[in-house]
């Protein structure tokens, strides 16, 4: 019986044991998941932190992309606009330079004629009684019957030796007209002519053209 006792007293105290190992193992067991929890808790917060930064970053990334599109049309708008400027410019500026070659030649225009003007200086011619004054239909019959003279020179010519076309001035032409009729710069022909301005005369002989 006391064999009986004592064997069932060793199996109670084993027992107690293996619960008392069981509960410490379970005990460390939580400890541990619960260190890894604790751990997958903070990753995941980090995880979270980061993401809420990189939306962050990416809102004001969208930010500068949409205002740099402002801009880039802001700027685009401002190209055409200068753009637009500077061709109401140019054709401002070729005006000008139309009117200051037209300026130009009426000025050549008014001194050749002056100069023409002190060159002929003609006698005054005195009016004929007014008894004797024929009438339109005399002058007219008289002009008719009057010998034609010869044909006028023609204004181009060309010189044999050198093969160049020669124009020949005629009234009321300037050397601006002269280069726009032959397709010449003026200062090509001033070069040709070897002439010290844009002043010419009547009759005067001019190189208009070379032969290459």
């Amino acid at each position: 019986m006391k064999e009986e006792a004592g064997m069932r007293t060793s199996l109670r105290g084993l027992a107690g044991r293996i619960t008392l190992v069981a509960c410490v193992g379970l005990l460390l067991s939580g400890c541990v998941l619960s260190e890894k929890y604790e751990a997958e808790k903070a990753r995941s917060l980090n995880f979270q932190r980061l993401l809420a930064q990189e939306e962050k970053r990416t809102g004001e990334l969208d930010n500068e992309v949409k205002r740099t599109k402002r801009e880039l049309a802001e700027y685009e708008t401002r190209n055409r606009e200068l753009t637009a400027q500077v061709q109401a410019v140019r054709e401002q500026l070729a005006r000008t330079q139309e009117e200051s070659e037209a300026i130009k030649e009426a000025s050549l225009l008014e001194r050749k004629a002056k100069a023409d003007m002190k060159r002929a200086a003609p006698p005054a011619v005195k009016a004929p009684p007014a008894e004797s004054t024929p009438n339109i239909s005399e002058l007219l019959g008289s002009a008719s019957s009057a010998p034609s003279d010869s044909a006028p020179p023609p204004d181009i010519q060309m010189d044999v030796k050198t093969g160049a076309n020669i124009h020949i001035v005629r009234p009321g032409e300037t050397l601006y007209r002269i280069s726009r009729r032959y397709g010449v710069k003026v200062d090509t022909l001033r070069k040709w002519n070897k002439l010290p301005d844009d002043i010419i005369e009547v009759g005067q002989k001019l190189i208009v053209s070379q032969e290459q």
